[in-house]
């Protein structure tokens, strides 16, 4: 059963981890369309370049939410010290960087308004 639990642990995290990378290549191609629909015709669908940034930025949440729940999933397999202390290094980084993109947009929005 704990071999079982640990395949299952394992897959979630893996498909966790796919889905960073899945988020931030989708937000990067979009963010590179918008530069060059942008450069190539002066419009973009949202108007101003500001709006490229924000689709980014986004999609980096949405990444950095992924690679969260990935990190917590590896330490609930095998949890030492080790990874307890490494973990909450890596969801104190992650948080604040969550936390300044995410003031970032909202800052943006009441412009876009």
């Amino acid at each position: 059963m704990e071999a079982w639990f640990h395949a299952f642990a394992a897959g979630v995290s893996l498909l966790l981890d796919a889905l960073v990378i899945v988020s931030v290549c989708a937000g990067a191609g979009v963010a590179i369309y918008g530069t060059l629909r942008y450069v190539t015709t002066g419009v973009h669908p949202t108007g101003n370049r500001r709006g490229i940034w924000m689709g980014f930025a986004r999609w980096l949440m949405l990444a950095l939410e992924f690679a969260l729940a990935a990190d917590l999933v590896d330490t609930a397999i095998a949890p030492s010290w080790d990874q307890i202390g490494q973990l909450a290094a890596i969801a104190a980084i992650r948080t604040g960087l969550g936390f300044f993109l995410e003031r970032d947009i909202d800052a943006v929005r009441p412009a876009e308004g």
